[in-house]
């Protein structure tokens, strides 16, 4: 079994698209566009993230800051992120 990896993340909701971009630091920025209200945010950050590393949703958890921009993702499994960071990422989920 993989071990788990960690990223620091840095949400912004309500953008106009739903993008993860990387940082210098190694931390992720992602930009999604669920409003921050009844967890929707925290949903589409996790199904963006998903998305992005081309793994199954339930790989991927939020450990702390459920209720901060500034979050902890935890990612279980073999990950292999899109080449080009700040790619736009259609998703099927609509926002509620």
């Amino acid at each position: 079994m993989d071990k788990p990896t960690t990223f620091q993340v840095r949400v912004t909701p309500r953008a106009r698209q739903n993008k993860v971009q990387r940082q210098p630091d190694g931390s992720l920025k992602v930009h999604v566009t669920a409003p921050p209200e009844d967890g929707r945010a925290n949903e589409a950050v996790v199904d963006t993230i998903a998305k992005w590393l081309g793994v199954k949703r339930r790989q991927v958890t939020i450990v702390s800051g459920a209720t901060s921009r500034n979050k902890v993702a935890r990612v279980t499994g073999e990950t292999t992120p899109r080449q080009s960071s700040g790619t736009p990422i259609s998703s099927s989920r609509q926002p509620r």
